[in-house]
C-alpha cells in the first residue's frame, strides 16, 4: 500500500526527485572523497614535513567541503519542498474523495477516523517522504562508496566490515520488528481519542444535564491512557536503537585500532590509510544507521498509507451519472415511482413500494411515527442514499441520471439538526447564493422570522456564528437554515421537521410568510406536529416506511387511522 501511494502521488515531481538524486550524489561523493585527501596529508603532508604538500591538498579539501555543503542544502530544500507538495496533494485527494462520499461510507468510517487519516497519517508518510530526500537516498550511495573507498585504502581489514554492518542491521531489524504492532495499534488509539473527545464536545450540554461528567471523565482517561501506554511501548523500543548504533559504532572504532596498529607496526599499511579506513568504516555504519532509522519511521508509514489507501480505494454508493443530464424542461416537479430502500446487512427495508408526486405551487407534507422514515424520503431525494428500488424523479428526471450540480442547485434542504459553519450570520446565509446581496438576505431572514433576533446582535449580519451555530438558541438556529434556503431560491423546497423547535406562534408566521415566496416551488414537509402540516395541499402519512393514507387534513380523518390516531395523541397531549 505504501509503496503504490508514494508511486501514485510522487509521479509529478519526478523532475524534482531526479535533481535530488543527483545532488545527493554529488555531495555523497564529495564526502567519500574527503577521507582519502585527510590520507594524504598525513601520510605524504605532515609524515614528510611537505607544507606546500599539506597546503595544495588543504585547500582541495576547502573547495570538496563546498560542494558537499551546497549540494547537501539544495538537496535538502528540494527534498522538503516535494514532501511538502506531496502532503498537500494527498490531504486534498482524500478531502475530495470523502466529499463525493454517500452517508454509507461517512457512517462506515466516522468522522474522527477521517479527520485523523487526513491529517495524522498523512503527515506520517509525508515524513517519511522529507527524510527518505533527505537521508535515504544518500544511504546506499554512501554505503557502496564507502566499501570502495575502505578497501582501496586497507584491504586486510575489509572483514571487520563483514562483521559490523551485518551485526547492526540485525539488532536494529529485531528492534523494528516489534514496533510494527505497536505502531499499527497506536493509530487506532488516536482514532479512539479523538471519537471520545468529539463527542464528549458536541454533547457537553447533555454531559452536563445529566450529571456524567464523572463518566466521561473517565472514558477519556482510559482511551487516553491506553494511547498512551502503547506510545511508551514504542518509545522504549525506538529509544534503544540509538544506544545499540553508538555500542557497534564504538565496538568497530575499538577494533579497527586494535588491528590496524598492528598492520601499522608491520608497515602493511599507514597510519594515513588506517585513519581514512576508520573514516569509511563510520560512514559506512552512518548510512546502515541512517538506512534503519529510515525503516524504523516505514512501519507506521505503511499503517498510515493503509488507512489512506482504505478511504482513497472505498466507492461511494452514490455513483454521479457519467454523462449526467444537465437541460430540463420541467420545472419543480417531484415524484417517487415504487421506491424502496433497504441499509446494507438489514432484516427488513426502510422504505417500501412509496409513490407520490408533488408539483410546483402546492406543498406536500409527510407525517408518521419517529422511525416511519420520513427523513430518509428526504435523503434519497439529495441523494445521500441511493434507492434501492424504483426511482425518485426530479423534475421527470432520476435523480441518478441528473448531473449532481443540476440536482443540487433545483434543491433547497433545511436539515432535521440544522448546521451553520464558523463565520458570520451572511457568510452562512450566502451558502445559499454567495452574489446575494444586504438587502435580499435581509428580507429572507424577514420571511424566516429571524430579522428581529439578527436585528437585535451588535454587529447584524456580520455578527459571527460559532462552528455549528452553537451560539444561538436551537430556533434561531433553524430559522437562520430556513433564510439560507430562501437565498437559494430553489425549485423545490425540502424541510425535513424544520419547524420542531419553533413556538407554535412563530410556526404559523413563518409558514404564512413562506406561502408568497413558494408559490412557484414544490414544498416538502417532513413534520410530526399535525398544526404544522393542516393547510397542505397533500399530507402523506407513513408508517412502518410504507404510505398508508394520502390526502388534505379533513379527508384523512375520515380515511387514515393511523393519521386520525397521530391528531388525537397531540390533542390530549395539548389538553393535558
Amino acid at each position: 500500500m505504501l509503496i503504490r501511494l508514494l508511486r501514485s502521488n510522487l509521479r509529478p515531481y519526478r523532475r524534482p526527485l531526479a535533481t535530488l538524486v543527483f545532488l545527493q550524489f554529488v555531495g555523497t561523493m564529495a564526502s567519500l572523497y574527503l577521507p582519502s585527501l585527510n590520507a594524504d596529508i598525513i601520510d605524504k603532508g605532515i609524515a614528510k614535513g611537505d607544507t606546500g604538500y599539506i597546503v595544495r591538498i588543504g585547500g582541495w579539501m576547502l573547495l570538496v567541503s563546498l560542494v558537499q555543503i551546497v549540494c547537501s542544502i539544495a538537496a535538502v530544500w528540494f527534498g522538503a519542498r516535494t514532501a511538502m507538495s506531496f502532503g498537500r496533494d494527498l490531504r486534498r485527494t482524500i478531502f475530495h474523495h470523502v466529499g463525493s462520499f454517500s452517508a454509507r461510507e461517512v457512517a462506515h468510517f466516522g468522522a474522527p477516523s477521517l479527520i485523523t487519516r487526513n491529517t495524522n497519517d498523512v503527515q506520517q508518510v509525508q515524513m517519511l517522504v522529507m527524510l527518505s530526500c533527505t537521508m535515504l537516498v544518500a544511504a546506499p550511495i554512501m554505503c557502496v562508496g564507502g566499501v570502495i573507498m575502505a578497501l582501496r585504502e586497507a584491504v586486510g581489514l575489509s572483514w571487520l566490515m563483514g562483521i559490523s554492518v551485518p551485526v547492526l542491521v540485525v539488532s536494529i531489524g529485531l528492534i523494528i520488528r516489534r514496533m510494527v504492532p505497536q505502531f499499527r495499534s497506536m493509530q487506532t488509539r488516536i482514532d479512539t481519542v479523538n471519537r471520545v473527545l468529539r463527542e464528549q464536545i458536541a454533547g457537553i450540554r447533555v454531559v452536563r444535564a445529566f450529571v456524567r461528567e464523572p463518566y466521561e471523565t473517565k472514558r477519556f482517561a482510559d482511551a487516553n491512557t491506553e494511547l498512551t501506554a502503547t506510545a511508551r511501548r514504542a518509545g522504549r523500543l525506538q529509544a534503544l536503537i540509538f544506544p545499540v548504533v553508538m555500542l557497534v559504532f564504538n565496538c568497530s572504532s575499538v577494533a579497527v585500532l586494535w588491528f590496524g596498529a598492528s598492520r601499522v607496526d608491520s608497515g602493511a599499511i599507514q597510519i594515513g590509510a588506517l585513519t581514512a579506513f576508520l573514516s569509511y568504516l563510520l560512514q559506512i555504519l552512518m548510512s546502515v544507521m541512517m538506512a534503519t532509522f529510515m525503516l524504523m519511521m516505514v512501519p507506521r508509514a505503511a499503517v498510515c498509507a493503509e488507512r489512506i489507501t482504505e478511504v482513497l480505494d472505498t466507492a461511494s454508493s452514490v455513483v454521479p451519472a457519467k454523462q449526467g443530464i444537465t437541460e430540463v424542461t420541467m420545472r419543480g416537479e417531484l415524484e417517487f415511482r415504487d421506491v424502496s430502500f433497504s441499509y446494507p446487512g438489514a432484516t427488513s427495508p426502510v422504505l417500501r413500494n412509496v409513490s407520490f408526486h408533488a408539483v410546483a405551487g402546492k406543498t406536500t407534507a409527510i407525517i408518521g411515527s419517529t422511525g416511519a422514515g420520513k427523513s430518509t424520503l428526504i435523503s434519497l431525494i439529495t441523494r445521500l442514499f441511493d434507492a434501492t428500488g424504483g426511482s425518485v424523479l426530479v423534475d421527470g428526471i432520476d435523480v441518478r441520471e441528473l448531473a449532481e450540480d443540476a440536482l443540487w442547485s433545483r434543491i433547497g434542504l433545511v436539515p432535521q439538526k440544522p448546521y451553520l459553519f464558523s463565520g458570520t450570520v451572511a457568510s452562512n446565509l450566502r451558502y445559499g447564493d454567495p452574489d446575494a446581496t444586504d438587502e435580499e438576505l435581509w428580507r429572507c431572514l424577514e420571511i424566516a422570522q429571524a430579522r428581529e433576533f439578527v436585528e437585535a446582535m451588535p454587529d447584524q449580519l456580520a455578527a459571527p456564528i460559532t462552528q455549528g451555530g452553537t451560539n444561538v438558541s436551537g430556533g434561531q438556529r433553524q430559522r437562520l437554515a430556513i433564510a439560507r434556503a430562501l437565498v437559494r431560491r430553489p425549485e423545490i423546497y425540502l424541510f425535513d421537521d424544520s419547524f420542531s423547535a419553533l413556538d407554535l406562534g412563530t410556526d404559523a408566521r413563518l409558514r404564512a410568510a413562506l406561502r408568497p415566496v413558494t408559490g412557484d416551488a414544490a414544498v416538502l414537509i417532513v413534520a410530526q406536529r399535525v398544526s404544522t402540516i393542516v393547510d397542505a395541499d397533500q399530507i402523506i402519512v407513513v408508517e412502518g416506511g410504507a404510505i398508508v393514507g394520502t390526502g388534505s387534513h379533513g379527508e384523512l380523518l375520515e380515511t387514515c387511522p393511523t393519521y386520525v390516531e397521530i391528531v388525537e395523541s397531540q390533542v390530549a397531549a395539548v389538553a393535558a
